[in-house]
């Protein structure tokens, strides 16, 4: 079961322990990042000049992965200029403020409507749904911009993705991969992704209210609501059009009608978020051409412009780290360094630099419930290093079959330990560019909300593990 480890995964993983010391101690990794790539195409290649170019190929593959996010979240900002410009934010935002009062109120709220969503139709594009209507809202009651974006990120790209109840693709793919129905691997994954769900929120928000109380988002607070009472003044002041009005209607209704339209068709991950991001884009046109006329032709310039300037400083910094961990999967590795050159590295029974890794320490580890428990965690936390929650599931159901045979336990709960660990690591919480579409959408580092991240899924995925052992 094991797998032969050469000298490109050693390489690989010294770097990888260097960039996960720094994140810990939060310090930037962009740096040692892009060493790490320049030295997995030295040692793949053999030659400089195969290092150098895997630098540059690197960054090209990560933003070639990118490029539909990127302009989902730069549409949808230069949408919010135009509808902050026309004063239909604040006309859109107004029925739900009603409904949040607290920062606590906010944090929880925020969560629970972004895990309903994202079961139906996946985190991605229900961050932009989301996130677009109650972030306002959120930040006028004193939640800091980091609460918004761990409440998204912790209740929809960890809990409800984890799990995956309703539309199933990843205890699909588990359950595969483990030989076992679906139906059973949701069974045994429901009390486990409870746990982890309900820790993980609830110590992230003790430690967001800690450090609320502290006083550590009191000029941050201050501020915007000192810029939304301003805000208040103008809006007063200022006449609302019926244009407006028309866009406090039409753009919740647009967007109602895609959840609508992606239930019937029953359109996911990609094709949600192109949807979600048309219907920004046809918003951005009509209304600015009603509201400004021959104007429109300048205008939406200006807006576009906007809305890409923060698309790209937020995708920026993420890129190369991105493409060193891509390359720990086989396709991307191949993609960057050339399929001659990785063949000729890595053993031919290889299944990617990750995955080698998780199964040579798996084969290290003697059988029995705890140490099994553990290393499932483990090695679907190592797969989902790569930023992609659902890559290493297969790896996690295989092992599953394994161990649950070695220790006489249940298979289907070992598999969902290994689905859970896998999703919540690589799915968009502990990952910089996997939570970018919660932090883009907050307006906050991916860094400093993976940092807020670490201690709440930590201690998640202890606890789940630990429950995990007496289940088996």
């Amino acid at each position: 079961m094991g797998a032969q480890l050469v000298t490109l995964h050693w390489v690989y993983a010294l770097f990888m322990l260097i960039i996960l010391a720094l994140l810990v101690a939060r310090r930037e990794i962009i740096l040692p990042s892009a060493i790490g790539l320049f030295f997995i195409g030295l040692a793949a290649t053999g030659s400089l000049s195969g290092g150098i170019a895997a630098l540059f190929n690197g960054l090209t593959y990560a933003g070639s992965e990118f490029i539909g996010i990127i302009l989902v979240i730069s549409t949808i900002v230069a949408m919010s200029k135009l509808l902050q410009e026309i004063g239909a934010n604040d006309l859109m935002v107004a029925p739900v403020a009603s409904l949040i009062r607290t920062p606590d109120l906010a944090y929880w709220f925020v969560g629970i409507v972004m895990f309903v969503v994202s079961l139906f139709f996946w985190p991605s594009p229900s961050t932009a749904l989301v996130g677009a209507v109650l972030l306002p809202v959120a930040l006028r009651v004193g939640l800091p911009a980091i609460g918004v974006a761990m409440a998204m990120n912790l209740f929809g790209h960890g809990t409800a993705l984890s799990g995956d109840f309703i539309i199933q693709g990843a205890p699909t793919i588990t359950s595969k991969a483990a030989g076992l129905e679906v139906s059973s691997v949701i069974s045994a994954s429901f009390p486990l992704v409870l746990i982890m769900g309900l820790v993980s929120t609830v110590v992230g928000y003790i430690m967001l209210k800690r450090d609320l109380n502290a006083g550590k988002f009191k000029a941050e607070v201050a501020a915007y609501q000192t810029a939304a009472a301003a805000n208040d003044v103008a809006a007063s002041k200022k006449m609302v059009t019926p244009v407006a009005r028309w866009a406090a209607v039409v753009v919740p209704l647009a967007f109602l009608l895609d959840l609508v339209v992606m239930a019937a068709a029953k359109l996911r991950g990609g094709d949600a978020t192109a949807l979600v991001g048309g219907t920004a884009f046809m918003i951005l046109v009509v209304f600015t051409i009603i509201v400004y006329g021959m104007e429109s032709l300048d205008k939406i310039r200006e807006f576009l412009k906007q809305g890409l300037v923060f698309g790209i400083e937020i995708f920026g910094p993420i890129i190369p780290i991105a493409a060193f961990f891509f390359v720990g999967e086989l396709g991307p590795l191949q993609a960057i360094v050339g399929k001659e050159a990785v063949a000729a590295a890595l053993p031919k029974s290889s299944q990617g630099l990750l995955s080698d890794m998780g199964l040579a320490l798996a084969a290290a580890v003697p059988m029995n419930r705890v140490l099994v428990a553990f290393m499932e965690t483990i090695v679907g936390g190592i797969t989902g290093l790569d930023g992609s929650g659902f890559s290493g599931l297969g790896l996690a159901g295989s092992l599953a079959k394994v161990f649950g045979a070695a220790v006489n336990g249940s298979v289907a709960t070992l598999t969902a330990l290994g689905q859970i660990a896998g999703i919540w690591v690589g799915g968009g919480t502990l990952i910089p560019w996997a939570v970018i579409p919660a932090a883009a959408i907050a307006g906050v580092s991916p860094a400093d909300l993976v940092r807020r991240n670490f201690i709440p899924v930590m201690t998640g995925l202890v606890v789940t593990t630990i429950i995990a052992i007496f289940i088996i």
